[in-house]
């Protein structure tokens, strides 16, 4: 994308199309801001797990996640804006156990049915705890690819990237009962920094 942007500034330079130019150089420089790919330290204490993604968390319930874990969990929605960095990281330190496409629909990412009917990757993390929790990419109606950058039996480590949806997307982390969560509704978090749950 970056690419096409530059190729019309160019394009337009070379011929003296200077509005065609100025649109090519506005465009390379919104795209290398959205993709920009900032270093984040996770907080002290292995205890804390870590937000998977900036953004706004909108929603927090108690449910039973059937399709994998077959179990009592917590679910944390976090919406990003298109003005969000768009990278997301691991919550806590553990191993890919899985990793799952579904193709699906582009509704608005904070619509109650976007998260299990709009395109979206799950992956499965065995964390280092012994206990498995989901974080879910979900596209919206502007992010239309989600890029995983890691592979099934992969160990990384808290705070560690690894994907991003492009454009405004949500992301829900479904945690096991035995972390308490940190954050509330409206709240405001950054990937790979902000603490939404504890290990009890």
């Amino acid at each position: 994308m970056i690419g096409a942007a530059a190729a019309v500034a160019i394009a337009g330079w070379l011929t003296g199309l200077w509005l065609v130019t100025a649109v090519g150089v506005i465009g390379v420089l919104f795209l290398a801001w959205f993709f920009r790919n900032p270093r984040r330290i996770p907080p002290a204490g292995e205890q804390f797990l870590v937000s998977p993604a900036d953004g706004k968390v909108v929603e927090i319930d108690a449910c039973r996640e059937e399709r994998f874990l077959q179990s009592e969990m917590t679910r944390v929605g976090i919406f990003m804006s298109p003005m969000d960095v768009h990278v997301n990281r691991m919550p806590c330190a553990g191993k890919v156990g899985a990793i799952h496409y579904f193709p699906g629909r582009y509704l608005m990412a904070y619509h109650p049915k976007a998260s299990l009917e709009n395109e979206h990757q799950v992956m499965v993390i065995e964390s280092d705890r012994g206990m498995r929790l989901l974080v879910v990419q979900i596209a919206g109606f502007l992010a239309r690819r989600i890029e995983g950058w890691v592979g099934t039996g992969e160990h990384l480590a808290r705070g560690e990237r690894f994907g991003l949806i492009r454009l405004g997307s949500k992301v829900d982390l479904y945690l096991p009962p035995s972390v308490q969560v940190r954050v509330r509704v409206g709240e405001r978090v950054r990937a790979g920094e902000s603490v939404v749950g504890e290990w009890a």
